[in-house]
């Protein structure tokens, strides 16, 4: 298999290319391929030709190429990319007036059986390499006609996979992702979401370059987050929040907490005031996620009179969103990739 470009740092081109290239031809692979979103190297007109021939004979660029895409009435997009050995995995464009967020993948499958989640139906398959998760990006920029520099993209790690058990490639990812000479995405406009890997969260606490932290709670108290979620039996959760007591939170972050809320199981007015009181004295924001069901999911979702409710008595303590669901027909929505082809006949292939 060639070696493939994206997924490498500027130091990492430079020892590729070799010794026998000045140092500027990587920075102009580099830019081509990061700023520029090049769609194969012949485009590199600042190399000469030769040069680019002989890239194009020893490299490849490695973005992940679509199998299937599906639209959502609303406009939001789900992408099926296929890699290098064939896998494939999901990643989505939820594009909004004033802002387009991707939502990519690190892993293909995810580990962390979370009972309401579609994903965790497929368990892993394995982890994605550094450039096979800024493939992503690169394909939907591209696909799109999005300037990765514009204040209007924003990224979340919310697609499959657990991000912080592919910590390391998640964090080369995101250096490629910000660098200034590169894609220059600010760290401000990119969100990691993890299901609270207790260990990792202290190690990501203390990159100088990282995303934004988001935690998936969905639960009020532990007997619940356990039923829920049976990683909190190896990560309790006031190890958890002991955790995130001490992040080294940014001057201008919040700690995101998200909530799933589930019919009759935690979306009580007595589950939000327990969530008011876990979360108290941290620096932090909730987000309500009324549940995306699915096919498996042995869970409804609440009534938005009983979603609102909650929200009014988080509210009172902390800021509280309800995050409104995007690409619920096409399986797009959090918590629904599992690389589902069934909708084809309710929303269309296109």
């Amino acid at each position: 298999m060639q070696q493939t470009l994206v997924g490498l740092e500027l130091a990492d081109l430079q020892e590729v290319l070799g010794k026998d290239q000045p140092a500027f031809r990587a920075r102009q692979v580099y830019e081509a391929v990061y700023r520029q979103k090049i769609a194969n190297l012949a485009e590199i007109s600042t190399l000469p030709a030769a040069f680019r021939t002989q890239l194009a004979e020893s490299l490849s660029l490695g973005v992940p190429r679509q199998s299937s895409r599906y639209r959502s009435v609303d406009g939001t997009c789900r992408y099926l990319l296929t890699l290098d050995d064939e896998r494939t995995v999901e990643t989505v464009l939820m594009p909004e007036e004033t802002r387009d967020t991707l939502c990519i993948s690190s892993q293909v499958g995810c580990p962390v059986n979370c009972r309401f989640c579609l994903t965790a139906l497929m368990g892993l398959e394995r982890n994605l390499s550094a450039g096979e998760i800024v493939g992503q990006v690169l394909f939907i920029l591209r696909a799109h006609n999005l300037s990765a520099s514009s204040d209007r993209v924003n990224i979340v790690m919310m697609g499959m996979g657990e991000p912080l058990l592919n910590l390391a490639n998640v964090l080369k990812a995101t250096r490629i992702l910000t660098d200034p000479q590169g894609m220059g995405i600010s760290p401000r406009r990119i969100t990691l979401s993890t299901s609270g890997i207790v260990p990792k969260i202290h190690e990501l606490g203390r990159e100088p370059v990282r995303p934004k932290l988001a935690i998936s709670l969905n639960a009020s108290n532990e007997e619940q987050r356990r039923g829920l979620m049976p990683i909190t039996r190896k990560y309790p959760l006031k190890d958890l929040l002991d955790a995130c007591r001490v992040y080294p939170l940014r001057s201008w972050e919040k700690l995101t907490f998200e909530y799933v809320l589930l019919r009759n199981v935690n979306d009580t007015d007595a589950d939000a005031r327990r969530v008011v009181k876990l979360l108290a004295n941290l620096n932090c924001k909730v987000n309500l996620i009324a549940l995306n069901p699915g096919p498996g999911i042995a869970f409804e979702t609440p009534a938005l009179e009983r979603v609102e409710s909650f929200q009014a008595i988080v509210r009172r303590a902390m800021p509280c969103f309800l995050r409104k669901p995007r690409g619920r027909d096409i399986y797009a929505a959090c918590g629904q990739l599992k690389r589902i082809e069934s909708v084809v006949s309710l929303s269309g292939l296109s």
